[in-house]
């Protein structure tokens, strides 16, 4: 159920890794709501999500360590590095 897996994901981002069915684990919003929670579940999200300038915006927002994990273009994007950074280093 969609509205529980929201719920759980609020609680731990980390969640993402665990097998859920596929339509929810790549669901744009699931996604979201996981990254904002706990920014490196970005490694469980697909290649298409990790290209999605919202969500990784908001991994690194979370944790700047996430940014490991966003496409090769958004890792080059200037104001995605300055959230990374300013989340490490301040």
């Amino acid at each position: 159920d969609r509205e529980v897996v929201l719920a759980a994901f609020q609680q731990n981002g980390n969640a993402l890794m665990y097998d859920i069915a596929p339509e929810l684990k790549n669901d744009r919003e699931v996604t979201l709501v996981a990254v904002k929670q706990n920014g490196t579940a970005l490694v469980f999200a697909n290649q298409e999500l990790r290209n999605d300038r919202e969500i990784v915006l908001a991994a690194v927002k979370n944790d700047g360590g996430a940014l490991f994990f966003a496409s090769p273009e958004l890792r080059a994007d200037q104001e995605i590095v300055y959230y990374a950074t300013n989340e490490l280093f301040f």
